[in-house]
């Protein structure tokens, strides 16, 4: 199966598929076997290839983040909806959606508003944690969807971006 990563700005396009012990991954002409398994202890394990290595992994939403070696890496799945969108003209970064049901804290922009990457759009809260909400990419903010004290439910859509002028 065909799946692709964001991790940083770079896209990684990668394919899974069973092997006899668990999944073999697939980048370009190589072929990894890898595995992630979690012992009694509840410490992660990953297995690429003959390298077996220690992980702690969490998630947000479609965001997964792992630190490993030392390093910590966020890494972003892309629908292949989304995907499918951007190669048509579009941009899965035009529409930001909630990564889990909650309600609005705070909103810091509204629309015609322009935004830099980066920059906090709004403060929503879930579970009694707050989660700042920023801007994927330079643009305009084309529509705010809630206002403070409003619930939504995971993937609504909170802010509509579009392209500057």
């Amino acid at each position: 199966m065909h799946h692709a990563f964001k991790l940083g700005d770079d896209v990684h396009n990668v394919e899974l598929s069973r092997s006899a012990t668990a999944y073999r991954l697939h980048l370009g002409e190589q072929r990894i076997d890898i595995d992630l398994r979690t012992g009694a202890d509840g410490r992660a394990w990953l297995t690429l290839g003959e390298r077996h290595v220690e992980v702690v992994i969490a998630t947000r939403g479609d965001e997964v983040f792992v630190h490993l070696d030392g390093e910590a890496y966020a890494l972003r799945y892309q629908h292949p909806l989304d995907r499918l969108a951007a190669a048509a003209g579009g941009n899965a970064e035009d529409r930001i959606l909630a990564p889990m049901p909650g309600s609005i804290v705070s909103v810091a922009v509204k629309a015609g508003d322009a935004v830099s990457k980066g920059q906090t759009l709004l403060v929503m809260e879930s579970m009694k944690m707050e989660t700042t909400i920023a801007a994927p990419r330079d643009g305009v903010i084309a529509e705010v969807t809630y206002e403070m004290g409003q619930t939504f439910d995971r993937d609504a859509l909170l802010i509509a971006l579009e392209a500057q002028k």
